[in-house]
């Protein structure tokens, strides 16, 4: 992969796990700076062709996950390329393996959007979401609007973007906005239990189930269905289906291969 001058991105792929964990590492306020969006997306097209990986974790160094992006490289951008800044963005969902978002502290603007992107939210309960760009005459760029009005309801959205409205961990819970919410010592342990469970599944069945929830946002009811049925109809036929059946036979946890 080639290198991004300025990105506060860290990537790491550990030894004893089939994961990829993708830090943004610029503590204190993790301020994500265009480079960083670039590396963001090219990091999840390398691990969307990395076998060994099966889950991504998506966190931050210290104690917020960020404050957002870097207000100056906005400025230095044109507006064309702007435009497309949600392409980045919108990588964990493209992902073909789960991601979790990690979250803590402050996670405003694109920090709030990478995580929106994610499958999976896991915060802790200092955790607090906003979308400010109002405060800076401008909007919600890289996804923001069209995921809260989705996941929380337009009026909820509405409220959140128009207002500025910072919105604490526990009333985003409630909104359908985050997965599970922790006291800060249980974060990591939580995520840790998270990606365990994920990776007792079959990769198959996963790729296919991301592909069919993303459908409901995106296509007809019939549409949809028809593209459940077939991922039910080819994951009949592979050996991650049989090993299934036997298992659940033999009273016997899984052993699934992704095949």
């Amino acid at each position: 992969m080639p290198d991004y001058p300025g990105s506060i991105l860290r990537v790491e792929y550990p030894a004893d796990r089939p994961v990829a964990v993708l830090t943004l590492d610029a503590p204190p306020l993790n301020i994500v700076t265009i480079p960083t969006r670039e590396h963001f997306a090219a990091t999840f097209r390398e691990i969307d062709h990395n076998d060994h990986v099966r889950v991504v974790i998506i966190r931050s160094a210290g104690e917020h996950f960020t404050s957002g992006g870097d207000i100056q490289g906005f400025l230095e951008a044109t507006p064309e390329y702007l435009s497309h800044l949600a392409d980045n963005v919108a990588a964990p969902e493209r992902c073909s393996k789960p991601v979790i978002a990690r979250l803590i502290g402050y996670t405003f603007g694109v920090g709030l959007e990478i995580a929106l992107a994610c499958d999976l939210r896991i915060a802790a309960d200092t955790t607090t979401l906003g979308l400010p760009e109002m405060r800076l005459g401008m909007i919600p760029g890289s996804g923001g609007t069209q995921r809260v009005a989705r996941l929380a309801g337009l009026g909820r959205a509405a409220d959140m973007v128009l207002r500025a409205r910072r919105i604490p961990a526990a009333e985003a819970q409630a909104w359908g906005l985050l997965t599970d919410v922790v006291p800060v010592a249980n974060l990591d342990a939580r995520v840790d239990a998270v990606v365990d469970e994920l990776l007792a599944f079959s990769p198959l069945a996963q790729r296919c189930a991301k592909q069919a929830l993303a459908a409901t946002l995106e296509t007809p009811l019939s549409t949809g269905l028809q593209l459940e049925g077939r991922m039910y109809g080819y994951l009949r036929t592979t050996e991650d289906f049989r090993e299934g059946v036997r298992a659940f036979t033999e009273k016997r946890p899984a052993r699934f291969e992704g095949r």
